[in-house]
Order: C-alpha cells, then structure tokens, then sequence
C-alpha cells in the first residue's frame, strides 16, 4: 500500500511559533505555565508537560504570583497583562504575529471611530479564545457574530467595520459581507459599499488548507485524518475531507486505527488538523505501514 503524508498539514506557523517559544523557555529549567492549552491536541500537549509546562486556567492564573507565564498563539485581551503586572508575572509572548497584528488593527478602528458612532462587527466564534483577546481590544463593545446570531444587535445605518477571526471560514466571511450589505440597502443606505468597510483578516495558511485537502481527499482510496478531538479546526477540515471521501476516518492517535480500514484498497492518505503536529502525523504514517498491506 502507498502511504502518504499530505505536505500541508500540520502545525500553522502560529502554533508551530508558540511551541518553540515554549520549548526555549523550557530548556532553562524554569517552571513556566501556559495560560490554557497551548494547543487543542492532547497527545502534544502531554509531551510539552513531561517537559515541564503546566497549563492553567484564568482563575488559577488570577492567584499565581512571581511566575512565568506563556501566553499562546490565540492571544489575551488587555485585562490579561495588565493582571500579570499586578502578580508580578513574566510574561512570555507567543501570540501568533498574525493574530497580534489584528488585535492592533481592530483596536486602533474602535478607538479612531468610536466617537462617530461607528460600530466595530468581528465574524467569530463565541468563547474561543482568539475571539476573547479580540473583543478585549475593543473594550467588549464589538458586536460579535458567527454570521446568524447577533445579527439584530447591529445598526445597519450606521458605518460597519467588519473583522474575521483569523481561522474562520472565507466562504462564511464573504456570505455575513452580503447580508450586510443587502441588509444596509433595506434600511435605506444608497450605496452601502461606502458604510461597510471590510477588512481581509482570515489567515491564508489555516484558509488554503480546505482546498488543498479536498484534492488530497480525491486523490486516495482511504484519508486517515489525525487531529485532538477538542479541535474545532480539526472536526472543521475533517468534515471538507469526509465529504470528498466517504473513506476517510478520524484519529488523535496510532492506537486508535482499525486495520479493515485498509483492506482492498492500494492509497491512503494522512492528513492533520493545524493543531496537530508533524511528528504525531508521521507516527500514524508509520503505523499504517506496518500493517503490511
């Protein structure tokens, strides 16, 4: 059987940063806590602990004092850093740069525009924890939506500056922009192309990964895609390869592969969330050639 690796998978350059930055800090011999899990796979984020780093949750990091603290790729709202001064923590940043790009851009729109009564819209899901830090640099005063919920919260006369989540879908962004605007004309804005201000801020590493693994869903008889379960991104990617490929099954581990998966077919692939790292990959690569097929 021909097995092969899907060459994009793998670590996003965000996380892939924030795992080497945690790596160094780690060869110092240091206790050094993650706020969260730096990384939605439990596997990599067993491995990072065996080395010493201890993810902690918001309440545990509010008591900590004297420590170091990593902040990961998703990044932290304002309140986050200004609590680690108070505790006297070292913060080691490993905010993915794309991430703390945006952070800047949408703080800087809400604090120019505020005062003329623009409003500040981010495409993103509630609760994670990129979308957390992003409406943290606006005060809270965003109006965030997954492109359903929220909607009637927005004033559709008024200019919109709208903002993505850096990992949301680009499909899904490009369908809320419509809406927008055919919403802004039934409220009587002549020309809403001039109110609702777009901003391209969806990641183009995590976006160009749907297409390239629907080609390399095609491409085999079996897709073992290998990803945490507590991955959002993950369960997103599998479902694009599981609708090209009914063959195509979801892992975390080697261990949790079945050997009649394989029977009667010549090609499989394996393929991996953006959280999910080379190695762990390359392991299930391994462990399915030793089936012997």
């Amino acid at each position: 059987m021909i097995v092969e690796i899907d060459e994009k998978s793998g670590f996003c350059f965000g996380v892939q940063n924030a795992v080497e930055i945690a790596e160094e800090a780690l060869k110092k011999g240091e206790k050094v806590f993650s706020l969260g899990q730096i990384v939605h796979n439990e596997i990599e984020v067993e491995r990072l602990s065996n080395l010493g780093l201890e993810a902690i949750t918001y309440t545990q990091f509010r008591k900590l004092h004297n420590s170091k603290v990593l902040i990961r790729a998703h990044g932290e709202p304002p309140e986050t850093y200004r609590i680690a001064e108070e505790n006297n923590l070292t913060i080691i940043e490993a905010t993915c740069p794309i991430v703390k790009k945006l952070q800047s851009r949408i703080r800087s729109t809400w604090i120019n525009t505020r005062n003329k009564e623009d409003q500040v819209v981010i495409f993103g899901k509630e609760g994670h924890a990129e979308v957390i830090g992003l409406m943290g640099h606006t005060g809270n005063c965003a109006i965030l939506t997954d492109g359903k919920d929220n909607l009637e919260k927005i004033d559709y006369t008024r200019d919109i500056h709208l903002y993505s989540q850096t990992t949301m879908s680009i499909s899904g962004y490009d369908e809320l922009g419509r809406l927008i605007m055919k919403r802004m004309k039934e409220a009587g804005i002549n020309d809403p192309e001039n109110h609702l201000h777009i901003n391209s801020t969806i990641c183009g590493q995590v976006s160009n990964r749907q297409p390239a693994l629907i080609s390399f869903s095609r491409k085999h008889d079996v897709i073992i895609f290998v990803s945490g379960k507590e991955s959002s991104n993950g369960r997103f990617l599998f479902s694009v390869c599981k609708s090209v490929n009914p063959n195509a099954w979801f892992v975390s581990s080697p261990e949790e592969l079945d050997r009649d998966w394989f029977r009667g077919h010549s090609t499989a692939g394996v393929c991996g969330a953006t959280s999910t790292p080379r190695w762990l990959i390359e392991k299930v690569r391994d462990s399915i050639m030793s089936f012997g097929f």
